[in-house]
């Protein structure tokens, strides 16, 4: 940290979580807003000194994002990993794959990047089921996931990370799922059990498409990178010259509206 950290007002941290959060957080004691440029925010919550507001970068990754969980999706669907693993050995290997479009899309946390990744599935000729924390108008609350789960032809993460989120996609969910069906992640590594995930990848019964994972960055010689059934991205859904744009323009609204006084916007409260 530079000199004279203890009067920074504003601090924009950058995109890979720095080393020592609690300890800088402690050092900020004139801190008043704490601006992610990530939609997630759980390495700073629990360590924000009083007085600061904590806001989010909600929207800013939602194009990266939403076009990154179809691109996913399909490529699982397709089986473009292993026609490129044919085309480096030379191998035509005809067959058959399934597709999306009659697939029933399942979304669990229906935010923005929900909303983002339905209008980029318009004329895929897909169903798609919405899942949030309470229920709304088209919108299923999360008690009713255990019963749509064997439905949904792919099942795509995107909840924040949170003590109701972590570990929820366990062997129970992944058990609920058909056979056959794809779980993307899009949101957090911690939000799936990684142990059960590979267990059902090994049977061949589930197949999966993961852009985060815990732990991450996956280390060498982790059993996820020879799983069967499985594309993995390293956390790169919205790191796009998209989403930079959208925050240096956020960023830059959000600090007029400090510097005059005015109402921020992606305040994060204790509801989140």
């Amino acid at each position: 940290m530079p000199e004279g950290v203890d009067e920074v007002e504003v601090w924009i941290p950058p995109l890979v979580t720095v080393p020592d959060v609690p300890g800088t957080l402690a050092r900020m004691t004139s801190l008043r807003l704490l601006q992610t440029v990530t939609a997630g925010v759980e390495p700073y919550r629990p360590h924000l000194p009083d007085g600061a507001v904590l806001c989010n970068a909600r929207g800013v990754h939602d194009a990266g994002t939403a076009e990154w969980a179809v691109g996913a999706m399909i490529a699982v669907l397709r089986e473009f990993p292993g026609f490129v693993d044919a085309q480096r050995r030379g191998e035509w290997t005809y067959h058959h794959t399934d597709v999306l479009a009659d697939s029933t899309v399942l979304i669990v946390g229906y935010g923005s990047i929900g909303a983002a990744l339905e209008r980029r599935l318009e004329g895929f000729e897909v169903d798609v089921v919405r899942v949030a924390r309470s229920a709304r108008d088209g919108v299923h609350a999360m008690d009713e996931l255990p019963a749509l789960l064997p439905e949904a032809d792919v099942v795509v993460l995107l909840v924040p990370a949170t003590a109701d989120t972590a570990g929820m996609v366990d062997a129970a969910f992944l058990a609920r799922m058909k056979d056959g069906a794809v779980l993307v992640n899009a949101a957090r590594g911690g939000v799936v059990d990684t142990d059960a995930l590979i267990a059902e990848l090994k049977t061949g019964r589930l197949r999966a498409a993961l852009d985060v994972t815990a732990p991450e960055p996956l280390p060498e010689g982790h059993p996820l990178w020879s799983a069967p059934g499985l594309l993995i991205t390293p956390h790169i859904a919205g790191s796009t010259p998209a989403s930079v744009r959208r925050t240096q323009r956020l960023i830059r609204a959000q600090l007029l509206r400090y510097l005059a006084g005015e109402p921020l916007v992606n305040v994060i409260t204790d509801s989140y």
